[in-house]
């Protein structure tokens, strides 16, 4: 696993009771410690209450009395896991990262020493219920490959639960126990949600039942990059949260649910300041699909967008980084058929305004696919409004990328480029448009880039052109015709497709001395 920037973690909050805790229990330290002792002249306990000391803050004592009987603690077993005839388990480099971070000695199966029907362990987390007849909600990597989950309530019942279904792409799974007459929480409104509001979380942090802990909220709409939900908009505060409080509710002052708890920032693998919960509308939309079929589905567009660089905004002229930048129309998609092109940023989707990248995957798929919306695209410095009737998300072919293959051929010696960028383009040939997943008709093999602009962006040769701002390139002479025009000074957006297989548009300055 790569390393991470700023040594940041995206840290699941289940606590593995295999990995031991250690807690080290100080006494209590008054104001006379160390002191010489003095004659106690008031051992009298008073029976009149006193007035508080401390005046203004928030007291969640009723809110606690009344919510936390809906607060369960989720206890999964993972059982032991045969390998398949000739089927290879990872080794201790294909183990991630987080993992063997997290969990230093844990006995992973397929590890030297370790059989391969091992047991995996026991993993804690936190769950609330949503209704009084057994329905409950949690993280979905609380469960997630469980061969047993028990729950237990606040009055000390225990009952085994049947998982309804999970999904990892919003990391929320349901579960049901068999009861009735149970208490249950209430949903409150996540849009209504602003920086600087108080938030308190209920869970069961490292197994300690019925934890309360409070802060405010830090901010909203937060994406998290490193925890491949692009779906989910957290909700970023600064309540603790520990490993074992994945699943359980974060709390307004009103005693609502706001959203599940999930994850936390950390290099160390405890609470930092920074953690994350999940939106309760987007929670609530998935179990009301998993209720109903058992699985979620979501709608797309059928575009790969990337954010706005300060570049980006002087090669296409934009006003402003805000909005995402359309680098890749899927075939056949929803966006092709409404006239989406790339080189397009779409600036707002039914009036939400978009303002980073990021915002895009969320609005668009927690809506059912035949969804009709409206996108506001600027293209070239005019607004534009376009009506697309969303698709059903395809996983696969959303995350796929061409195959390697030509482009880590070395490309053969070229004459010198006469454009400022110093790129020598070529005509790709029918066998390197099928390796590179291009059509005919689409695209320029870069074969030289000498020490030119386009060196010093990161262009290197076995790139693949596909367009000169918005004007696609089908050939050689074609590129070199769009470069023409290129003075000193000037800042040009290419769309490249990297020897790597992803495609991203690439800003080009031209030195203002450059000849």
């Amino acid at each position: 696993m790569t390393s991470i920037k700023k040594s940041l973690l995206a840290v699941s909050l289940v606590a593995v009771l295999s990995a031991a805790t250690t807690a080290l229990v100080l006494p209590a330290a008054t104001a006379q410690s160390g002191a010489t002792p003095q004659a106690d002249t008031s051992n009298t306990v008073s029976s009149t209450p006193q007035a508080p000391l401390v005046s203004g803050l928030p007291d969640f004592t009723r809110l606690v009395e009344q919510v936390g009987p809906a607060v369960v603690s989720i206890e999964s077993t993972v059982g032991p896991r045969q390998s398949q005839r000739g089927q290879q388990l990872p080794d201790d480099e294909q183990i991630p990262e987080i993992f063997r971070r997290m969990l230093p000695g844990f006995p992973f199966p397929g590890q030297p020493g370790v059989p391969d029907n091992a047991p995996r362990g026991v993993s804690m987390g936190t769950g609330f219920l949503i209704s009084s007849d057994g329905y409950l909600l949690t993280n979905h990597h609380v469960v997630e490959g469980a061969d047993e989950v028990k729950v237990r309530l606040s009055d000390r019942r225990e009952f085994t639960a049947k998982v309804v279904g999970s999904d990892a792409e919003s990391d929320v799974a349901v579960l049901k126990i068999d009861a009735t007459g149970l208490p249950m929480l209430r949903m409150g409104d996540a849009a209504t949600v602003k920086p600087g509001q108080w938030a308190v979380a209920i869970g069961s942090p490292f197994g300690f039942e019925q934890s309360v802990t409070a802060g405010i909220v830090s901010a909203v709409q937060r994406s998290n990059q490193y925890a491949n939900q692009r779906y989910v908009p957290f909700i970023q505060t600064d309540v603790p949260i520990n490993r074992g409080n994945s699943g359980g509710p974060l709390l307004n002052v009103a005693g609502e649910v706001i959203g599940i708890n999930s994850q936390i920032f950390s290099n160390s693998g405890g609470y930092m300041g920074v953690s994350f919960a999940i939106p309760i509308d987007i929670a609530s939309n998935v179990a009301e699909q998993i209720k109903k079929t058992g699985s979620v589905q979501r709608g797309q567009v059928g575009v790969i967008v990337e954010p706005i660089t300060r570049e980006a905004v002087e090669g296409f002229g934009l006003p402003d980084t805000r909005g995402a930048l359309v680098n890749s129309v899927q075939p056949g998609s929803p966006a092709e058929k409404a006239g989406i092109e790339p080189g397009d940023v779409i600036r707002a989707v039914d009036g939400t305004a978009i303002n980073t990248s990021s915002d895009l995957p969320p609005l668009i798929g927690n809506k059912a696919p035949g969804t009709r919306v409206k996108l506001s695209v600027l293209r070239d410095g005019r607004t534009r409004e376009f009506d697309v009737t969303l698709s059903q998300l395809d996983e696969q072919l959303a995350g796929a990328t061409p195959s390697r293959g030509a482009q880590d051929r070395a490309a053969p010696s070229s004459p010198q480029a006469a454009n400022a960028l110093g790129i020598t383009g070529r005509d790709l040939e029918p066998a390197q448009r099928r390796q590179y997943g291009l059509p005919d008709g689409e695209g320029v093999l870069i074969a030289g880039v000498g020490r030119g602009a386009a060196a010093s962006a990161g262009i290197a040769p076995g790139d693949v052109v596909l367009r000169v701002g918005r004007t696609p390139v089908e050939s050689a002479a074609a590129l070199e015709r769009a470069l023409q025009g290129v003075k000193p000074g000037d800042t040009v957006m290419l769309l490249i497709r990297g020897r790597g297989g992803v495609t991203q548009y690439r800003a080009v300055a031209v030195p203002s001395d450059a000849r």
